[in-house]
C-alpha cells in the first residue's frame, strides 16, 4: 500500500465517548473470540462441507439432498444442541423447547458481562440489553407440528401449537430476567443489519444515560437448507468471496456475538479493560432511492458512512480498515463500493484503506453479521493487525477499486504507523436499513493510584464442585500463558465475578506463588491454599460462606480489571429432534 497520509493528532477525550469493555462469541470454529481472532489473522475457511449422513441427521430431507442446486456447505456452530439449563434456571423440557438461538445469546451475554468484569447483582447502575435473533428455524423444523411437542392439540388451533417465548422479541426480556438486568431491554430486528444497529442503539442510550452498561449484539442459528439460484443469495460452495471476479452469493453461517458498552469516563474511574473507543455511528434506510425493496441504494449506505465520521469527528483520511458487508453478490459489492467512493473518494492516496469482510472466514450469519464485523474491527484495532480476506484474487470487474484509496488484502499485515488507528464497520439490511460504526483504539492506560500490595488474594467459585474444578483449570491455564498482573486478576476476580456457593481461594505474592496454589487446589481436597495471615484468614471466612467487603481490599482509584477466563458451563443436551416426515 502506498504512504499513509500525514498522522492526525491524538484525540482528546471528553469521558462520555462510548467505549466496548466486554467481548464475547462464539462462530464457525471459534467457540470463542480469542480463537476468532487467530483464525481471522490465519486465514481459516471456517465454512463446514457436510456430509449426506450429517444433513440426513439433521432433518433434511432427500428431495432437496437430490437437487444439485442444494448448497450443503455453511458456518456451523458445534453443540448448539447443548446448554446449561440448571445455571440459567431452566426445567429441561423448558430448556428443550427453547429456541437455541435463545440460549446461545444467554450464555454469551453472561460471558461478556464476565469479560468487562461486573457482576449485574453488585453493579451499581443500570445494565441495559439489546439483542437481535434470526428466524426461529429450530421451532420450524423440529418443533412445530411434531408430535413429541404438539401432542392432540387441535391442528386449527394455532395459539396452541406455538411454543411460548420463542419469538425474537422475548429474547431481551428473557436476557434481563436470567440475569437481573433492569435497564431498557430491546429487540432490534433490521434484517441483515440487526446486531449493528443494536450496537447503535446501545451506544446512544449510553450517550442518553438511559443506562449504565449495555449488552448488545445478535445471533443466528441455521442449518443448510438453501438452493443455489442464479443473481440469488445462496452462493453455490456455501463460499462467499466478497469483491472477487468469481462473487456468486454468500455462503450462510451460525454465530452469536455479544459487546458489553460503557461511557469512557465510567469505565476509567472504575479500572475497565478498554478494548476499544466508538466514536461515531450512524443509522440511515434507503427509501425509495433504489431498484427495488430488496435492492441496496448506495445514497443511504453513504449517508450512513458519512454520518458516522461526522458524529466521530474522524477524516475519511485516517480510516485505515473498512469492515464493509461484504456480501459477495456482484450487485452488492458493487453498490457498496461505490457508496464508500462517494465518501471516500480523494480523501485519502490509493491503496491506503483495507476492505474485507468477515463472511469470508465464517459465512453470512444474518442477525449476527453486524457484530461479527464489529469484534473483527474492535480486535483489530487493539492489535495493530490487519486481517486477510479471503477468497479474493482479483476485483469482479463492477468493482472500481482504483477508483478511491482501498485495496482488499490477502494477507496479514501491521497496521500502518499513525497517531490513531481507525476503523469503520458496515452493516447493510434487506429492506435498507444501514448501519456504520467507527472503532477506534483504546486511550492510553493511565498507572494505577495505589501501589501494588504485598500479596494477593484469589477468590473463584461456582456453582458445582465439578464447575469450580473447571475454573480453577482455566484460571491456571490462562495465568501459566499470559502472565498478567496478579493485582489485576486479584481484583478481578473479587469484584466481577459472581459469587456461588462452591468455593476456593489462592494467597499469592506473585504469579509463581499463584500457580503453585492453584497446583495444590486441583491436586488435593484443600480449598484454601497460601500463608497463613489475615488473607488466609479472610479467604478461609469467605469459602465458608460469609461475605468479605472486597472494596475494602480493591479501593477506589487503585482498581485494575484484566481479562479472565468466564465461566464453564456444565451443557447437556436438551434437545428435540425433527420430525421424521419422509420424502419431501
Amino acid at each position: 500500500p502506498a504512504p499513509a497520509p500525514p498522522a492526525t493528532a491524538a484525540r482528546e477525550y471528553t469521558g462520555d465517548e462510548i467505549v466496548v469493555v466486554g467481548l464475547a462469541g462464539r462462530f464457525p470454529a471459534a467457540p470463542d473470540v480469542a480463537t476468532l481472532w487467530w483464525n481471522l489473522c490465519a486465514g481459516v475457511d471456517a465454512i463446514h462441507d457436510h456430509t449426506d449422513a450429517e444433513l440426513t441427521a439433521l432433518g433434511i430431507g432427500p428431495r432437496l439432498l437430490a437437487d444439485p442446486r442444494h448448497v450443503r456447505a455453511a458456518g456451523r456452530l458445534d453443540d448448539v444442541a447443548d446448554f446449561d439449563a440448571d445455571f440459567f434456571a431452566f426445567g429441561a423440557q423448558e430448556a428443550a423447547r427453547t429456541d437455541p438461538q435463545h440460549r446461545l445469546f444467554l450464555e454469551t451475554a453472561w460471558e461478556a458481562l464476565e469479560d468487562a468484569g461486573h457482576d449485574p447483582s453488585r453493579f451499581p447502575g443500570l445494565v441495559g440489553v439489546y439483542a437481535a435473533t434470526s428466524a426461529n428455524r429450530y421451532f420450524l423444523f423440529h418443533l412445530m407440528d411434531n408430535p413429541a411437542v404438539v401432542g392432540d392439540v387441535d391442528p386449527d388451533d394455532w395459539e396452541a401449537r406455538l411454543v411460548g417465548r420463542q419469538f425474537t422479541d422475548h429474547l431481551p426480556g428473557q436476557v434481563a430476567y436470567r440475569l437481573g438486568l433492569t435497564g431498557p431491554a430491546l429487540a432490534v430486528q433490521s434484517a441483515c443489519s440487526s446486531s449493528l444497529v443494536a450496537v447503535c442503539v446501545a451506544a446512544q442510550s449510553l450517550a442518553d444515560y438511559q443506562c449504565d452498561i449495555a449488552l448488545a449484539g445478535g445471533v443466528n442459528v441455521t442449518w443448510p437448507r438453501y438452493r443455489h439460484t442464479p443473481g440469488g443469495m445462496a452462493s453455490p460452495d456455501g463460499r462467499c468471496r466478497a469483491f472477487d471476479e468469481a462473487a456468486n452469493g454468500s455462503g450462510f453461517g451460525s454465530g452469536v456475538g455479544v459487546v458489553a458498552l460503557r461511557r469512557l469516563a465510567d469505565a476509567q474511574a472504575d479500572g475497565d479493560r478498554i478494548y476499544a473507543v466508538l466514536p461515531g455511528w450512524a443509522v440511515t434506510n434507503d427509501g425509495a432511492d433504489r431498484a427495488g425493496y430488496a435492492v441496496p441504494g448506495p445514497a443511504g449506505q453513504a449517508a450512513a458512512v458519512a454520518g458516522a465520521l461526522a458524529a466521530a469527528e474522524v477524516a475519511p483520511g485516517e480510516v485505515r480498515l473498512i469492515e464493509a458487508h461484504g456480501s459477495g453478490t456482484p450487485l452488492g459489492d458493487a453498490l457498496e463500493v461505490a457508496a464508500l467512493h462517494e465518501v471516500y473518494g480523494g480523501a485519502a492516496p490509493a491503496e491506503s484503506c483495507a476492505l474485507g469482510s468477515v463472511k469470508t472466514n465464517i459465512g453470512h450469519l444474518d442477525a449476527a453479521a453486524g457484530i461479527a464485523g464489529l469484534i473483527k474491527a474492535v480486535l483489530a484495532v487493539q492489535h495493530g493487525v490487519i486481517p486477510p480476506n479471503l477468497h479474493f484474487t482479483r476485483p469482479h470487474p463492477e468493482i472500481d477499486l482504483a477508483g478511491g484509496p482501498f485495496y482488499v488484502p490477502t494477507k496479514a499485515r501491521d497496521w500502518p504507523q499513525v497517531a490513531r488507528r481507525v476503523a469503520g464497520v458496515s452493516s447493510f439490511g434487506l429492506g435498507g436499513t444501514n448501519a456504520h460504526v467507527v472503532v477506534e483504539q483504546p486511550p492510553p492506560v493511565e498507572p494505577p493510584d495505589a501501589p501494588d500490595a504485598a500479596a494477593h488474594l484469589l477468590p473463584v467459585s461456582a456453582r458445582t464442585p465439578v464447575a469450580l474444578r473447571a475454573a480453577l483449570r482455566r484460571l491456571r491455564q490462562h495465568l501459566a500463558g499470559a502472565s498478567p498482573a496478579l493485582a489485576e486478576v486479584a481484583a478481578t476476580l473479587a469484584l466481577g465475578r459472581r459469587a456461588f456457593a462452591c468455593r476456593a481461594a489462592v494467597v499469592a505474592a506473585d504469579l509463581a506463588d499463584a500457580l503453585a496454589g492453584l497446583d495444590d487446589l486441583l491436586h488435593t481436597d484443600a480449598r484454601v491454599a497460601g500463608p497463613a495471615g489475615e488473607l488466609r484468614d479472610l479467604a478461609l471466612d469467605w469459602v465458608a460462606g460469609r461475605d468479605v467487603d472486597w472494596a475494602a481490599l480493591h479501593p477506589e482509584g487503585g482498581v485494575r480489571r484484566t481479562g479472565l477466563p468466564t465461566y464453564p458451563f456444565e451443557r447437556q443436551r436438551h434437545w428435540i429432534d425433527p420430525p421424521q416426515k419422509g420424502a419431501r
